[in-house]
């Protein structure tokens, strides 16, 4: 998560007093295994077992509905990695989350997501990277 961390402690020096959380939930892992198959990438088997659970995890203790009682729109920041990020909007647009790697995404990429308060989920960017300059998009 060394990435993770040091984008983090970048961000945070942009909006001060925001409170920060770690949490192992959202490391990088092997979700879920993905359908159709694809050849580049062949994790164990007991991976998928491992960090599927603890990503689900993530996804379940993250991704809901503000309280009832809230009155103003919040915003939450998640610096995490492409695998957490495609398998999460999967999940939260009730995609087949088998469907992760369909999705591609550029390292230091933004990606928005809104949960109102009827449950309803939006997708408004998915992997966008036009506030970097081109020679400084990476994918891993």
């Amino acid at each position: 998560m060394t990435r993770a961390t040091e984008t983090t402690e970048i961000i945070s020096k942009h909006l001060p007093g925001v409170k920060k959380i770690s949490t192992d939930l959202l490391r990088e892992g092997a979700p879920i295994e993905p359908d159709p198959p694809v050849s580049h990438w062949k994790p164990e088997a007991v991976q998928y077992y491992e960090d599927g659970a603890r990503i689900e995890a993530a996804f379940r203790n993250f991704i809901h509905r503000a309280d009832v009682k809230q009155e103003e729109d919040s915003y939450e920041i998640f610096v995490c990695h492409a695998n957490v990020i495609r398998y999460i909007v999967c999940r939260a647009l009730q995609f087949p989350p088998e469907g992760w790697l369909r999705m591609s995404l550029n390292n230091g990429s933004i990606t928005h997501l809104v949960i109102r308060p009827n449950g309803r989920v939006a997708l408004r960017t998915l992997g966008d990277t036009g506030f970097m300059p081109p020679d400084k998009i990476t994918r891993t």
